[in-house]
């Protein structure tokens, strides 16, 4: 047995030395290889540098072997070899030119065959190369070449039976070449799926990093194209995740598709949702974005808003707060209602006080002692800067009330003075006003009005060239605790300690200084009035020591009051407040109770103990926002935050 036999007995496989080539080696071109293979195994050569564009193209002469395959079927069989011929193992020269020739590109086919079988068994069929051979890998295990029976069969046959076998090998030939040609194929198939695969990764890659390039179509051929097929849809997925993100950070649009109701014209739709109540509108917000959004239309709840507690509407409908949303200023309304809050301490006194407060904006004004000191509150509007804005004096004694108006500050002093001060600069003037101590004060329309326990009430103007002159003296015949003007800035009203034969409120012309009208006629004695209040021009509300707040409609009647509120356990009510529409609160003279009434029902509403027993307080005053309700004791001032409870 020559060398090439030997070579062939030990790889198994007909004339091909086993591991002779890399996988990934290029075929060789030249004669040379067969007779190498002739002259008897060779040194291994070194496996060349593999680059990624050898692992994914086909090897240079695959297309040369697939084109003489071609060529042969067209021609037809080789020439028939001369006698003593070796069936083209020989060299060119020892045999016909015809037949060298044929026994070479039989050996350069059969090594183009085990190499493709190799990689295809490699591959457990995942590549379109079965079709090449039985045994190519479909089952993910190499089998016996079939290419021995068409192209090797043909050589052996040629050796043992002369020229007889000639015919037969050369059609076991053509067939061998025809697997041969669809396992290049095959190959070439695998290679460009693979290479599509990798090019796929790499483009997710770059598409995740934000270093996207444009494709190269021309390197996804064949069934590299599902490769891009799938990075196409996980682009397409990234786009739409972006869109969405996109969607939730603009305002939603109307559905293109969907109940009838979503199709309404937005005028209709308003008046549909306008009959439902808090609860219903809640729910449809959560229907879908768009909804969301157009249930927070203002218009959709101010009817809600108007018929809540402390929501910053009038009776009137007047909005006193159109900076905050009202859908807003509904949910805080709710911890009014239930009376949801969370209390706290703003400032402490050393000493006893009868403090009076007023709130301007972000400010508060308190007074304590012969001092009324200004603060500002901090951005949650629960606590305030240690630190005051102002310090305004002028008073030898306790300062017993003052109004803000016009940027003034008008307060009336124990030591019967009126001071007035300007917020933003150092100027006071006071004057004497009162022989005894000025208990009230009121200003409006540049007109001021006092009330003394001397028994008189007097009108002075607010002019700077005119302070000090007093335009009317009112013999009220009573100490005078309490005053307001109206808002048509034509009358005032006093609330006197009624210990005469009277009625403790009356109503006074502004301009004459003459009695108008009582209110009531049915007052006990010693049922003083402490404090009043106008709500509009023809309404106010009173309370003081008889323990009930009353509301008076002059258009009604002035005998007799149209509702009135008794405090539970028979306290003094120092003063009130209200949000000019349905809450009322109270401030009673025992343990600091302040109390919330809703003024469609007679009982209260809840009650808010702010001392102890050892520290009970009335309380002097207390204001309130639609957030918090400031109320002042005589040792601290108190503060009840709604908006967060």
């Amino acid at each position: 047995m020559n060398a090439s036999c030997a070579s062939c007995t030990r790889s198994g496989r007909p004339g091909v030395w086993e591991g002779a080539y890399p996988r990934s080696r290029p075929a060789p071109r030249s004669r040379s290889t067969a007779a190498g293979v002739r002259g008897g195994p060779r040194p291994r050569p070194a496996p060349p540098h593999v680059t990624r564009s050898d692992m994914v193209s086909p090897p240079p002469g695959a297309a040369a072997a697939a084109a003489a395959a071609r060529a042969w079927l067209c021609v037809g069989p080789a020439p028939r070899p001369l006698m003593g011929s070796q069936g083209g193992l020989g060299p060119p020269g020892n045999g016909g030119p015809g037949e060298g020739e044929s026994g070479e590109t039989r050996k350069l086919q059969e090594g183009r065959a085990a190499r493709g079988k190799r990689r295809k068994g490699k591959g457990k069929g995942k590549a379109g190369a079965g079709q090449g051979g039985r045994g190519s890998g479909a089952e993910g295990k190499p089998q016996p070449p079939q290419a021995k029976e068409a192209a090797g069969l043909g050589a052996e046959a040629g050796e043992r039976a002369g020229l007889g076998k000639v015919g037969e090998g050369g059609g076991s030939v053509e067939e061998g070449a025809r697997r041969i040609v669809r396992g290049d194929e095959g190959s070439a198939g695998a290679r460009k799926e693979a290479k599509g695969r990798y090019d796929g990764k790499k483009e997710e890659w770059r598409v995740r990093t934000g270093q996207r390039e444009e494709a190269r179509p021309a390197r996804a051929q064949g069934r590299g194209c599902q490769a891009w097929g799938r990075l196409a849809g996980t682009g397409a997925a990234m786009a739409a995740a972006a869109e969405e993100e996109a969607g939730a950070r603009e305002p939603a649009g109307r559905p293109a598709a969907g109940p009838a109701l979503l199709r309404l014209p937005e005028e209709l739709l308003l008046l549909i949702c306008s009959y439902l109540d808090m609860q219903a509108l809640g729910r449809l917000a959560q229907v879908c974005r768009w909804l969301r959004r157009f249930t927070n239309c203002d218009l959709l709840w101010r009817r809600i808003a108007r018929a809540s507690l402390n929501s910053g509407f009038t009776r009137l409908g007047t909005d006193l707060m159109a900076s905050v949303p009202v859908k807003e200023r509904v949910k805080v309304s709710q911890n009014w209602r239930l009376g949801r809050c969370r209390e706290g301490i703003l400032l402490k006194w050393k000493c006893s006080q009868m403090p009076w407060m007023q709130l301007e904006g972000d400010s508060l004004y308190i007074s304590q002692a012969n001092f009324i000191l200004a603060y500002q509150f901090r951005p949650d509007g629960a606590s305030l800067n240690r630190r005051p804005l102002g310090v305004f004096a002028g008073h030898d004694e306790d300062v017993c009330h003052f109004v803000l108006a016009n940027s003034h500050i008008i307060s009336a002093g124990g030591d019967g003075k009126i001071g007035i001060h300007k917020i933003h600069s150092t100027f006071t003037v006071k004057y004497s006003a009162h022989e005894q101590e000025v208990n009230c004060v009121d200003c409006k329309g540049g007109i001021i009005v006092s009330g003394s326990r001397d028994r008189t009430a007097k009108v002075w103007p607010l002019a700077s060239g005119r302070l000090g002159q007093c335009l009317h003296t009112i013999q009220t015949e009573d100490r005078v605790w309490s005053i307001a003007i109206s808002p048509l800035h034509s009358s005032f009203v006093t609330g006197t300690a009624c210990c005469g034969h009277f009625s403790p409120l009356r109503i006074w012309d502004l301009n004459s200084g003459q009695l108008m009208t009582h209110l009531g006629g049915d007052f006990p004695p010693g049922a003083g009035v402490l404090d009043v209040m106008y709500e509009s021009p023809s309404t106010l509300l009173s309370c003081g020591y008889d323990t009930y707040v009353r509301y008076w409609d002059l258009r009604a009647s002035v005998r007799k009051c149209v509702m009135e509120w008794e405090e539970p356990h028979d306290s003094t009510l120092y003063c009130l407040q209200t949000d000019g529409n349905h809450l009322l609160a109270t401030g009673s003279s025992y343990y600091g109770v302040v109390r919330l009434w809703d003024r469609r029902q007679r009982a209260c509403l809840h009650a808010f103990p702010l001392t102890s027993t050892p520290l009970s307080s009335p309380v002097y005053c207390l204001r309130f926002t639609t957030r918090h309700l400031y109320a002042a004791l005589s040792y601290n001032l108190h503060g009840l935050d709604f908006q967060t409870p």
